[in-house]
């Protein structure tokens, strides 16, 4: 089973991701004086620039997933177990919702709200899939290339993702229910978060699917390559 330090390290990195992500999209909408632009451009580098810090401090700890779908993927990788992802999964929905409510605090706003801001349709479901399959492609190449590199590489990633998507990046099933949670800048409405969490899965599946039939094939060159042995005369 996952040790207690691990979910503590899900708990409070999940926590505070929503407490930069919430907390940067009302200050950015309060000084950007009804410019989206700036208001969201204030959103996607505090996002980056807190990510960063957050997987370079936990990763050693937690792996710093933060995201039940990162945390899926690594299940299915054979990395973490069918246990240790309920609870990582848990405790990342719990963390993100603590998130929220930190920066409510922080700006003195009610604790409890509801998102109201619409988010639905072909377009925003197509951006959650394609952010999705981008994060977790970004974070299996950097593994692949140069660990120590996936921070970084997720922290751009991220901050990209936020302009070239319609949705601007969730990526993140306990992100998306927790900013549900939130009327501000970040938020979303209750109705619209199936949609994401649906391909926000979808796109999770694929990158699964994609891997095991490439890894099907590369087994199957292998055996191709492997010389008949046979018996000499």
């Amino acid at each position: 089973m996952t040790r207690c330090p691990a979910l503590v390290a899900e708990l409070a990195g999940t926590a505070a991701l929503l407490a930069i992500e919430v907390g940067s999209g009302i200050m950015g909408e309060r000084l950007a004086m009804g410019n989206a632009a700036v208001a969201l451009l204030a959103n996607s580098l505090s996002t980056g620039a807190g990510l960063f810090v957050l997987i370079s401090t936990l990763a050693p700890i937690s792996g710093a997933h933060f995201n039940p779908a990162v945390s899926c993927l690594f299940c299915w990788r054979g990395e973490l177990s069918k246990g240790d992802l309920a609870a990582y999964v848990a405790v990342q929905i719990m963390g993100a919702v603590l998130g929220v409510w930190l920066a409510h605090a922080m700006f003195d706003l009610p604790i409890l709200q509801a998102g109201a801001k619409v988010r639905t349709g072909t377009g925003q479901w197509t951006s959650e899939a394609v952010a999705t399959i981008g994060l977790l492609a970004t974070i299996l190449l950097g593994l692949r290339t140069n660990t120590k590199s996936v921070p970084a590489l997720v922290a751009c990633y991220i901050t990209a993702a936020y302009w070239f998507t319609a949705s601007t990046s969730f990526a993140n099933p306990a992100v998306t229910m927790a900013r549900s949670l939130t009327d501000t800048f970040a938020g979303i409405r209750w109705p619209d978060v199936p949609g994401f969490i649906a391909a926000q899965a979808a796109a999770t599946s694929f990158v699964m699917a994609t891997l095991k039939r490439n890894s099907a094939a590369t087994a199957s060159s292998k055996e191709d390559e492997c010389p008949t042995t046979g018996s000499l005369s």
